[in-house]
């Protein structure tokens, strides 16, 4: 199956517990005032990539505990995510999904059944500027929830993580920062621009 991709990060240390192979996936309907991630917006934009070669490559990653589904909005592809999740969950591997929707409401529709019962940890709800608060690890406003869909995680995460931001510069001298945080204020310090 085809999914579209905004972007792959293979092993990052910010976007879930332990290592991650994250997954932003291309196309968000929500379009949340002061998002981070504009740019995964369009739904023609990014790259069309096959589920199976995503999979294959994750398996071939050393030291990651799980993969990440982000974007964008990874429920308006949820076959093409379940179909990824399901096959790395028979790997051991664990499952955090974002979404701007919210878990009632995606339970609802049976194209999001296979992404769900593959998640061990969903953080749902759109972003809301009036309600920013990065104090919890990987949310961006206090209207978000995590809903541990598994006992793979628990409550324990938010003693032992944190908000943290990783930058990333491709070899053709792209930067590419990732994580939670206030990014318009750390580029502000570091003299760079939002693009």
């Amino acid at each position: 199956m085809k999914i579209r991709i905004f972007n792959i990060i293979k092993n990052t240390k910010v976007e879930g517990p332990g290592n991650r192979y994250c997954i932003w996936t291309q196309g968000c309907s929500h379009h949340c005032k002061g998002c981070q991630a504009i740019h995964t917006w369009a739904h023609d934009g990014g790259k069309v990539m096959e589920t199976n070669d995503i999979i294959l490559d994750i398996l071939n990653q050393k030291n990651i505990e799980g993969i990440t589904f982000l974007g964008g909005e990874p429920f308006e592809q949820a076959e093409a995510c379940g179909i990824i999740a399901k096959k790395v969950k028979k790997q051991g591997l664990s499952v955090l999904s974002f979404t701007g929707g919210y878990l009632e409401d995606l339970k609802l529709d049976k194209k999001n059944k296979l992404l769900l019962e593959n998640t061990d940890l969903l953080i749902d709800g759109p972003f809301e500027i009036d309600k920013t608060d990065y104090s919890r690890p990987w949310c961006g406003s206090s209207n978000q929830r995590y809903h541990f869909l598994t006992n793979r995680y628990n409550e324990e995460i938010f003693i032992k993580y944190k908000n943290k931001v990783e930058i990333n510069i491709s070899k053709n001298g792209i930067v590419f920062m990732n994580g939670m945080g206030n990014f318009n204020k750390i580029l502000k310090k570091i003299n760079l621009e939002k693009v």
